[in-house]
C-alpha cells in the first residue's frame, strides 16, 4: 500500500508547510535562482537535468517495486515465513528511518546532496545484488533477507533526505509543485508496472533472481547523477561554532514550532503508522485469504497504482484549481471512504475491490505529498532544508516501524481482516489533523 510519506519524491516521504509565521526564503533567492534552470517555470519537459533526475528515479522505483513484491513473497512463498516474520522485514526496512534520520539530516546540510544520492545508489546496488548471487551460488535465508531490509533501509534514509532537499537546487520555486507532481508519478509508474513484472520474473526466475533488477535499476540511477550538469550550491558553513546536537535541534524545532508545519507531521505519521499497519499484512493477505497467485498480486498492486499515476501527473493542475495549500486536506480527506473497499475483497473477482481501494489510496497519497513537500520547500530556509526534511522524515517514517510491528502482532492475535480494518480506518481519520488546521481558511501557499 501507498504510505503517505514522500516515497523518495518523497516520504514518505515519504514518506511528509506555513502558515505565515516562521522563517521563509523567496522562491527567486539568488541560490536558488542560481542553480535553477534557464528554463521558464512550467517548462520542466525541456529541463535537461530534471529529466535526467526524474528519469533515473523511475528506473530506480521500478527496480524498487519489483524487489517490494519479491521479498516478501519469497519469505511466503519459498521460506514459509510466519506473519510476525513477514512484518519483521518491513520492520527493518524502517527502522533506520526512526534512527539515523536526524544525524543523517546534519550531514547532509554539509555535503554536496549530488554526490551523497550517487553513493548511496551504488552501495544499493552492491546490497541488493547479494541476493541473487547468495541464491545461485547457495540459498538464500530469512537472516539474509532482514540485513539486506535493514542496511538497505539506512541507505535510503540518506538517499531520501538528500532527494528532497536537492530538487529545490535545479528548479525554479514557481516549478516545485510541477517538479514533486512528476517526481511523485515515478513511483507511481514503477507501482503500475513493476509488481507485474515483479509477479511475473518471480514467476519466471524466482523470487531471489528477480531482486537482480532491482540492483541494476541503482546502478542506471546513478549514472543518472553523474550526467546532470547543473551546479550545486556549496553548502553554507557557520561562523560560529554549533555542536552536532544543536545542529539536529535547530532542524526539528523549526518543525514543530511551526503551526501548520506541525498538524501537516501529525496527519502523516498518523496514517504511515496505520497504512504500515495494514502494509505488514497485505502480501499475507492476498496469498493466504485470498489465495492469489505472484502474478495476480503483482497485477493489484499494478491496477491500484494507476491512482497515483494520476494523482502524479495532474498535481500540478489540481494545485491552481483547488489552491496550492487547500489541496494538502482536500487530497488526503475526499477520496478516504473509499479505501475502505480494501478489507472488503473477497477471492475470485472480488480482489478488485483490494485494486480499487488502492486506487483511491494512491490518487490521495500523491496529490497530498507533492502539495505538502513542495510546501515546505518553499516556506524553508535553505541552509535548513535537510534538517527540515530529515526531521519532517524522522517522524512521519519513524512510525512505520512501529506500525509493521503493530500488523504483524494484530495478525497474528485477532486476523488478518480485522488488521486491514484497523489500518484502512485509521489512516482515513489523519485527515483530520490538516482539515482542523490553518490550511482550512487558505487558498494558497504564501509565494514569500
Amino acid at each position: 500500500m501507498t504510505q503517505l510519506p514522500e516515497t523518495s519524491a518523497g516520504g514518505d516521504d515519504g514518506s511528509g508547510g506555513n502558515g505565515g509565521n516562521g522563517r521563509s526564503s523567496s522562491p527567486g533567492a539568488p541560490s536558488t535562482e542560481s542553480s535553477a534552470s534557464a528554463s521558464a517555470p512550467g517548462s520542466l519537459w525541456r529541463h535537461r537535468d530534471f529529466l535526467l533526475l526524474w528519469g533515473g528515479q523511475t528506473v530506480s522505483d521500478m527496480g524498487s517495486a519489483i524487489t517490494t513484491l519479491a521479498l516478501p513473497l519469497l519469505a511466503v512463498s519459498v521460506l514459509k515465513a510466519t506473519t510476525f516474520q513477514v512484518s519483521f522485514i518491513i520492520f527493518l526496512t524502517y527502522l533506520a528511518y526512526l534512527l539515523i534520520t536526524l544525524p543523517a539530516g546534519v550531514l547532509v546540510d554539509q555535503v554536496r546532496k549530488h554526490g551523497l544520492m550517487m553513493w548511496c545508489d551504488l552501495a544499493r546496488t552492491a546490497l541488493l545484488g547479494s541476493v541473487p548471487i547468495v541464491a545461485t551460488l547457495w540459498h538464500v535465508t530469512l537472516w539474509q533477507i532482514y540485513l539486506v531490509a535493514l542496511f538497505g533501509g539506512a541507505l535510503s534514509v540518506f538517499f531520501d533526505v538528500a532527494y528532497q532537499s536537492y530538487v529545490p537546487a535545479i528548479v525554479q520555486g514557481e516549478q516545485l509543485v510541477d517538479a514533486n507532481g512528476k517526481l511523485g508519478t515515478t513511483n507511481s509508474f514503477a507501482g503500475l508496472l513493476g509488481p507485474s513484472i515483479g509477479g511475473a520474473l518471480v514467476g519466471l526466475i524466482g523470487a531471489a533472481k528477480a531482486v537482480a533488477v532491482d540492483a541494476a535499476s541503482f546502478a542506471i540511477s546513478a549514472l543518472s547523477l553523474v550526467l546532470i550538469r547543473t551546479p550545486e550550491p556549496k553548502p553554507e558553513r557557520r561562523a560560529e561554532h554549533v555542536t552536532f546536537r544543536a545542529a539536529m535541534h535547530e532542524g526539528l524545532s523549526f518543525v514543530v514550532k511551526h503551526p501548520i508545519l506541525r498538524k501537516i507531521v501529525a496527519c502523516t505519521s498518523t496514517s504511515n503508522l496505520f497504512s504500515a499497519c495494514f502494509g505488514a499484512v497485505e502480501i499475507v493477505f492476498l496469498v493466504r485469504t485470498l489465495h492469489a497467485s505472484p502474478a495476480l498480486v503483482g497485477l493489484l498492486f499494478s491496477l491500484g497504482a494507476v491512482g497515483g499515476l494520476v494523482g502524479g501527473l495532474t498535481a500540478g493542475w489540481f494545485a491552481k484549481k483547488v489552491g496550492s495549500a487547500r489541496i494538502i486536506w482536500a487530497s488526503i480527506l475526499l477520496p478516504a471512504p473509499f479505501s475502505l473497499l480494501i478489507p472488503l475483497a473477497q477471492p475470485g473477482w472480488g480482489t478488485l475491490l483490494f485494486a480499487a481501494g488502492n486506487v483511491a489510496f494512491s490518487l490521495s497519497a500523491l496529490l497530498y505529498n507533492s502539495a505538502q513537500v513542495s510546501y515546505r520547500q518553499r516556506i524553508c530556509p535553505p541552509e535548513l532544508l535537510g534538517r527540515m526534511n530529515a526531521s519532517v522524515r524522522w517522524i512521519v517514517w519513524g512510525t512505520l516501524p512501529l506500525g509493521a510491528l503493530m500488523g504483524g502482532a494484530l495478525g497474528t492475535w485477532i486476523g488478518i481482516r480485522p488488521t486491514l480494518w484497523i489500518g484502512v480506518v485509521g489512516s482515513a481519520l489523519a485527515g483530520l489533523f490538516v482539515f482542523f488546521s490553518p490550511l482550512r481558511t487558505m487558498r494558497d501557499v504564501p509565494s514569500t
